[in-house]
């Protein structure tokens, strides 16, 4: 996803976002454990996902504690 649609989510939802792309990179690597992945550069995409809703969320909790 790109920065500006994650930045249009509530908190709530980029949590449960977060939540969910790290069960699939889990499933992935359990994946590529037992056989073959069939898109391996999945991988690099959801770790910078999941990096970018880290930073949103950092940011945001930054902001709030600021005021």
């Amino acid at each position: 996803m790109k920065t500006q649609e994650l930045k249009g989510l509530s908190s709530e939802d980029l949590i449960q976002k977060e939540k969910a792309l790290k069960k699939e990179l889990f499933d992935l690597n359990f994946q590529r454990k037992n056989s073959r992945v069939e898109k391996p550069g999945r991988f690099q995409v959801i770790k910078k996902d999941i990096a970018r809703i880290l930073t949103i969320l950092n940011e945001r909790k930054k902001n709030d504690t600021s005021k």
